[in-house]
């Protein structure tokens, strides 16, 4: 027979499972914690949320959870005085799962981003340590030929079809990325 929660929800592109249960019957709790067993193998966020009003009910809960052994956390069990608090707290439960990985991805966008940065102040560096060239000749470089190799490759006339550089410009980046005894040599400002 097939396991299934009763509630799927996809928040942010999370998706967080519930079984809800609804009455705790203490003298029948067995299909609850089997299910829970089965269910906790194919969801990596799974909440079971039970309605357990009166104390006899919590205690049995507590005994229950122990002798099926349960692990704290694995699945998070949320008990509940009623039905409203029960479909509040999975609502709940599922947005801030799914406010979390936003959250998660806008931090990885932006260690992407700095990465970016940093690699387009380090391409700068190179390029304009081409005498002559500029930041707005590096740009050019950039985005008309792409990397250091891309451009290292080009030929003079590639530089010039490509880009707004003057033919003294394309020649000194054609000579100084690729004649070694150019840009080995010593420099004097």
């Amino acid at each position: 027979m097939p396991h299934s929660p009763d509630f799927i929800f996809n928040c942010g592109g999370m998706s967080v499972a519930f079984i809800f249960v609804t009455n705790w019957d203490c003298n029948n709790v067995a299909p609850i914690f089997n299910r829970v067993q089965k269910l906790k193998t194919q969801f990596s966020h799974f909440y079971v949320v039970i309605t357990l009003p009166a104390k006899e009910e919590i205690d049995s809960f507590i005994h229950s959870y122990f002798k099926f052994g349960m692990v704290i956390g694995k699945p998070t069990f949320v008990p509940v005085k009623d039905l409203e608090m029960g479909f509040e707290k999975m609502v709940k439960i599922a947005h801030s799962s799914g406010a979390y990985k936003q959250q998660r991805i806008e931090e990885k966008l932006k260690a992407e981003r700095k990465q970016l940065v940093q690699g387009m102040n380090f391409y700068l560096k190179v390029v304009t340590s081409i005498p002559g060239i500029d930041n707005h000749d590096a740009n050019a470089l950039s985005q008309a030929l792409g990397s250091v190799q891309a451009i290292a490759k080009a030929s003079k006339e590639q530089i010039l079809e490509n880009t707004d550089l003057s033919t003294d410009k394309a020649e000194m980046v054609s000579r100084f990325l690729r004649d070694p005894n150019f840009y080995l040599r010593p420099k004097i400002n």
